[in-house]
């Protein structure tokens, strides 16, 4: 009896796992900030730059990072929530400027995308790879070393009554 109770309540707990959609990934259709938002006040506090890797979600926490995949072209970014909306029910997800290049939708407007949440970056998983260094020349500069003039500083003269 006790072994069928343990069991019920594992298979409740999974079963809620699997309809959670944060940790699943979230299909849907993504669109991008209008130029127009450039400089302006985000939900968190922040000012939103076209240049940031962003975005705007719903329901994911501020500052949780989110793999947006688009489904058309196979390309992938990684940003970070910090605003909410889209305001639309057709949309899922607001990317910045340089996420929505990145992934190829800025011809279109919008783009159908799988969502996956990423572990936090405290856990130590970085949520990109960097491109593998490549042997170079090192350059170096042969800079002169030029002191700076000495000047006298003018003496004050303290003793003097006024």
């Amino acid at each position: 009896m006790k072994n069928t109770r343990i069991i019920l309540w594992t298979l409740v707990l999974l079963g809620a796992i699997n309809l959670c959609p944060t940790l699943q990934a979230e299909r849907g259709v993504a669109s991008y900030y209008h130029n127009r938002f450039h400089g302006r006040r985000m939900a968190n506090g922040d000012y939103y730059h076209r240049d940031s890797f962003t975005c705007a979600h719903r329901r994911y926490h501020f500052g949780t990072w989110l793999r947006v995949e688009n489904q058309r072209n196979g390309k992938a970014v990684v940003v970070q929530v910090t605003d909410r909306g889209p305001y639309s029910n057709r949309y899922t997800i607001d990317l910045s400027r340089v996420a929505a290049e990145q992934i190829g939708i800025i011809q279109s407007g919008w783009a159908p995308v799988e969502i996956t949440k990423l572990p936090s970056r405290d856990s130590g998983v970085i949520p990109f790879r960097m491109a593998p260094e490549e042997e170079e020349e090192l350059i170096t500069i042969d800079l002169d070393f030029v002191p700076a003039p000495q000047y006298e500083l003018p003496e004050w003269d303290t003793d003097k009554e006024e």
